[in-house]
């Protein structure tokens, strides 16, 4: 699901281009208050310094995008809502143009993300709700994807462990409302190698297989650190979690 909009990327310097209705310096450039009505079809409706959009706007493209927000040398800077022709949203910070900071996008499907940005991608640390399932995605993200210390979240259970590009890899466990953990490690299988050109690095094929090692009661925390239970304990649990894996 790509971050980049071509909206955005549309919006223009204005210069003198286009029609102005407003406010102007002794210079003669578009000072203040104003509104433009730019040759593409694009309206700006806001503030100007020295000839640049600067200071709170509303600008709106002929396509039916919008953005609510502010500017600063004729690029989104500070505190904006950017509305897309497909229905997504992102209100949060703006940098030069670019999500930057700490924002909350809604997109088309319903899905949303709430956390940080770095140059318009998802990056440092997030959540991530999926509409459809009711997943809820905590944890690390890098360049837009998944990656890092992360916990998926389901209706009755959920997973703690490391992501890479969007998928679970090493150890990691399950823990279930029922009252038990799985622990266990997730493998990728790599491609054969005489599957593959030359000049390609070796591909993953399919969804990573999840390994189960060992099942256990809860891990409980205490002020000395977490407790593991006896191995009775955990004898007790391991029908119940099957089952529950199984489910």
């Amino acid at each position: 699901m790509s971050d980049l909009s071509s909206e955005e990327e549309a919006e223009e310097a204005e210069a003198d281009l286009g029609e102005y209705d407003g406010e102007r310096n002794s210079e003669g450039e578009r000072h203040g208050r104003g509104k433009a009505f730019l040759p593409n079809g694009d309206i700006y409706d806001g503030e100007y310094e020295h000839g640049f959009r600067s200071g709170q706007g509303t600008y709106k493209f002929r396509n039916g995008a919008c953005y609510i927000g502010k500017y600063l040398l004729n690029k989104k800077h500070g505190r904006g809502i950017f509305y897309y022709p497909d229905g997504s949203k992102y209100e949060g910070d703006w940098v030069n143009d670019q999500r930057h900071g700490h924002g909350v996008y809604t997109y088309a499907n319903g899905d949303t993300y709430t956390g940080e940005w770095f140059n318009h991608n998802r990056h440092g640390q997030g959540r991530y709700i999926y509409k459809d399932t009711g997943a809820i995605y905590v944890g690390g993200w890098v360049n837009g994807n998944q990656e890092g210390e992360a916990e998926l979240i389901y209706l009755n259970h959920r997973f703690r462990g490391k992501f890479l590009n969007g998928n679970p890899v090493g150890r990691g466990k399950y823990i279930f409302d029922i009252g038990c953990e799985q622990h266990g490690e997730y493998i990728h299988s790599e491609q054969d190698k005489g599957e593959v050109e030359e000049e390609e690095e070796p591909l993953f094929l399919g969804a990573p297989k999840w390994k189960a090692s060992e099942i256990t009661k809860l891990t409980l925390w205490t002020p000395h650190g977490e407790k593991t239970p006896s191995p009775r304990e955990s004898s007790q649990v391991v029908a119940a979690a099957a089952e529950a894996v199984e489910e």
